[in-house]
């Protein structure tokens, strides 16, 4: 006998709704084992726990700090070749996939118009199913999870004009190659990136009265001179004053990317544009740049990279994301002081991270309200699941709220329980526990294949057994066809 979708959903609110989280009982696995699992990757694929005991707590953590020590399994490689839209610059998928006009010459008909808009879909469709793929079947974990944090710190919103273009490449240019490497490179990176001068407002950012002023390019536009501080270096606390802003701003027109790039540019599209600059003596944070032009904006950018209340900011947001909703002050302390103490070395503060008794401080396990995002893919990672079809799962977090490259605000999506813990979004989740047990995500091209349900005891054992005894007599007392989305639907797999 089968049991439909939605008297499945039914039936795991109402089993949900009588268990809270608790500890384990009676696990074989090693508490800390999981923690590891849960916290510096998506979660265990089948076979991981095994694999993490076989080699050691210390060195799967010292591998997934340096990711370049990890071989990537060929088939995996296979597929992200096969999306070619990841390997163009800004500038060739500019011209490929941008504006009708700008590639014509000429004032674009309608139909061209729309043709080009299906077109360009296709980019940020390979954007998300590379990010998807390779957060679920990478064995270099730690790198993805910082993939997705310094998107989320850095984020700029596909819905904005020219950015549905730019965000696969801004993820694959600005932000993956430097997720454990220094914070200045980071920073830069993204600063130049066409994706964030767009996304930002910095394109239009002109002096007013220089030679350049014309048009949308009248005067200053602090947006990205705001934002580039309160969110991405010194925090809403960082002793910053309104004439800071506007010193930056000043320091930053005339950067940004080419609107129109030659024949034979392929480049990233950065351009700065001295003629829309302003060329006066500038006071920034207490000190002063004298006016000389692009070279301002990496003085600018080495006083926010070094300072205490960037290596504060950063730490306590690494803090919140890997040990707590709000992580201890000796915690952020000591990570900032290693911050500065390394020049932002990231892999240094992750490790000092990974080392420190708040880390390991049992209360903390199991205790991280899981994302949408961190939902869907430890979902898909504890099944084993070979993804063909990304289709549901970028709807899934659509419905969820947090489509990829979705956030619309600058600030990103938040990380805490209070953002997400909700009975609609339980439901939601519960809706993918069930498609999930029905295996029906297992292939887009043979519909006649036959659904193989998730083998619930395999699943269990993939996540250690970690499930309360109410957990547990639930799923025991459960029909057969239930019992995989229930360990799914679990208050203990909402949590990590």
């Amino acid at each position: 006998m089968s049991i439909k979708p939605k008297y499945l959903v039914l039936s795991l609110l109402v089993l949900v709704a009588t268990i809270h989280p608790g500890s384990a009982a009676n696990s074989t696995v090693d508490p800390k084992v999981l923690h590891v699992l849960n916290r510096l990757s998506f979660g265990p694929r089948p076979g991981d726990i095994e694999k993490l005991e076989s080699m050691g707590i210390e060195s799967y953590i010292q591998a997934q700090l340096s990711p370049e020590t990890i071989p990537e399994p060929q088939t995996l490689i296979e597929q992200i070749e096969q999306l070619q839209t990841l390997r163009l610059s800004p500038v060739q998928i500019y011209k490929e996939y941008g504006p009708a006009a700008v590639r014509s010459g000429q004032k674009p008909a309608p139909q061209q118009k729309q043709a080009t808009r299906q077109k360009a879909r296709l980019v940020v469709q390979q954007a998300m199913q590379a990010r998807l793929l390779r957060a679920i079947e990478s064995p270099r974990q730690l790198q993805e999870v910082m993939v997705n944090f310094w998107y989320n710190h850095f984020n700029v919103y596909a819905g904005k004009g020219l950015d549905r273009l730019w965000v696969g490449a801004y993820e694959q240019q600005a932000i993956r190659p430097y997720v454990l490497g220094r914070f200045r490179q980071l920073l830069e990176a993204t600063a130049r990136h066409p994706a964030m001068l767009f996304y930002l407002d910095n394109w239009q950012n002109t002096a007013p009265g220089s030679p350049g002023a014309r048009s949308k390019f009248q005067g200053l536009n602090e947006n990205y001179a705001r934002e580039l501080m309160e969110l991405h270096t010194l925090g809403v606390d960082g002793g910053y004053t309104q004439q800071d802003v506007i010193a930056l701003a000043r320091i930053f027109t005339g950067w940004g990317f080419r609107r129109r790039p030659s024949a034979t540019d392929t480049g990233s599209g950065f351009y700065f544009d001295s003629r829309r600059h302003d060329f006066s003596d500038k006071v920034f944070l207490g000190h002063t740049i004298k006016g000389s032009g692009e070279g301002e904006v990496e003085q600018a950018l080495d006083i926010l990279a070094r300072s205490p209340a960037t290596a504060r900011h950063i730490s306590y947001q690494l803090a919140q994301y890997f040990v707590s909703d709000r992580p201890p002050d000796t915690l952020v302390a000591r990570l900032q002081q290693r911050f500065l103490a390394t020049d932002g070395n990231i892999r240094e503060v992750l490790n000092t991270l990974f080392h420190s008794p708040e880390f390991w401080n049992s209360q903390n396990f199991h205790a991280k309200f899981k994302t949408p995002y961190e939902y869907v893919v430890s979902a898909v990672r504890a099944t084993g699941i070979k993804v063909h079809n990304f289709t549901p799962l970028i709807a899934t977090l659509q419905q969820l709220g947090m489509p990829l490259y979705g956030c619309q605000t600058p600030d990103g999506y938040k990380n805490t329980q209070q953002a997400w813990l909700n009975p609609d979004a339980i439901t939601r989740r519960l809706s993918l526990a069930t498609i999930l047990e029905s295996g029906r995500l297992l292939n887009n091209q043979n519909h006649t294949q036959r659904r193989q349900l998730v083998d619930a005891a395999a699943l269990a054992n993939t996540l250690g057994n970690s499930f309360s005894e109410k957990t547990r007599s639930a799923i025991a007392s459960s029909p057969v066809q239930l019992r995989a989305a229930l360990i799914l639907g679990s208050p203990e797999f909402m949590y990590r």
